[in-house]
């Protein structure tokens, strides 16, 4: 299986089949697809914006604002896969009347469009977890290999950096510890936009790399291990009680690079949850006050996960069920030499491009494990 899909192609009727079936389907269920539920909760959600006095509650104001971008996005979504479709079908007609495999190539080109827009939904579609649609929060550790293991993990940030960039969604440097000699040791990000939760859990896991090592004098190919680890940014509207003699605070001198201020004053901020023995640290800000509160969020986050999965570890206990653990076990090889090569151990879903997934194009991997996850097929 490899992550490249064959092109179709398209022709009026063949779309519209495909476009009624996904679209009944999903609208039956109440889905994205729902053009007419969707446009009558954006008038409704219109209504409440309006009202002078909703931001009397504060939370609800937030939550009423991020529900109206998110339907907003959605109808956005449907009007501009219609438009596409119209444009192409405007553009076969014309092809057939005048005989112009030129047209019929831009009809093509629409079409295509259209149906990546499509499998864009679909894929969106499979984010139905508790908190799949809110933002990620992301840490990148190097593990065994040395300096590049270091180096592994800065390339992985690039990755998802690129990555982030390609979906238009930000991403944030929360803390990063550099590596001895190049890389990172650590590094820990938010991810914001739209889902970026249900995205990034599929990467979570640990990333190894085979390649001619820089780092070597002799040019001898290496092995480099980092893992990923991913929590969802947990918004005030979830109670995670941390209790303050709970805690215990470090302030530091922030390392790297930053300025002056940065290396005199003690503004990074490190803190312990001593019950858990959770461990989170904070350096970005200039200010000590602004690193505590982001390190408390990252810290609500983790603690908030941890829970849950203590949970289902005793659900499992109790019923007797046994499943494998994702989290620490290697996920996917990155191979640069001999033969460039990316593979998932989860899915069997491959890349000859290896260049091409390190710029950030990860969509087929992502794809293909929340359809392994769902249980469903390729």
């Amino acid at each position: 299986m490899t992550a490249r899909t064959p092109a179709r192609r398209w022709t009026p009727e063949n779309w519209r089949s495909a476009c009624a079936t996904c679209a009944g389907g999903w609208a039956s269920s109440g889905g994205v697809f729902d053009e007419d539920g969707l446009k009558d909760r954006l008038a409704s959600l219109d209504a409440q914006a309006a009202d002078p006095d909703l931001w009397n509650d504060r939370e609800q104001a937030e939550r009423v604002l991020r529900e109206k971008r998110k339907v907003e996005r959605e109808v956005s979504f449907l009007d501009g896969l219609a438009e596409l479709v119209s444009d192409a079908e405007v553009l076969l007609e014309l092809a057939a009347e005048e005989d112009d495999l030129a047209t019929l190539g831009e009809a093509d080109l629409k079409l295509s469009e259209a149906d990546h827009e499509l499998e864009d939904a679909e894929l969106r579609q499979m984010l139905g977890g508790e908190h799949d649609g809110s933002n990620a929060i992301v840490s990148i550790n190097a593990g065994a290999g040395g300096t590049d293991a270091a180096d592994w993990a800065e390339m992985l940030l690039r990755m998802y950096s690129r990555w982030a960039e390609l979906r238009g969604f930000k991403i944030e440097i929360l803390d990063a510890q550099e590596g001895d000699e190049a890389g990172l040791r650590s590094v820990t990000v938010t991810v914001s936009g739209d889902s970026a939760f249900g995205y990034m859990k599929a990467e979570e896991g640990v990333h190894r790399l085979v390649r001619i090592s820089p780092f070597d004098s002799q040019s001898r190919r290496h092995t480099a291990f980092a893992s990923v680890t991913v929590f969802p940014e947990i918004d005030d509207s979830i109670d995670v009680d941390i209790d303050e003699n709970d805690l215990r605070i470090d302030t530091y001198r922030a390392g790297g690079a930053g300025g002056q201020h940065v290396n005199k004053t003690d503004s990074a901020v490190r803190l312990t949850h001593v019950p858990s023995g959770i461990v989170v640290q904070c350096q970005n800000e200039r200010s000590q006050h602004k690193n505590k509160a982001q390190a408390m969020k990252v810290l609500r986050a983790r603690l908030y996960e941890h829970l849950r999965r203590e949970r289902e570890e005793k659900r499992e206990a109790l019923s007797g069920e046994k499943r494998a653990i994702n989290f620490g076990s290697q996920i996917r090889s990155y191979t640069l030499h001999p033969a460039q090569r990316v593979k998932d151990h989860r899915t069997g879903v491959e890349a000859g491009n290896a260049q091409g997934v390190l710029d950030g194009n990860l969509d087929p991997f992502i794809r293909a494990t929340l359809l392994h996850q769902a249980g469903g097929s390729l």
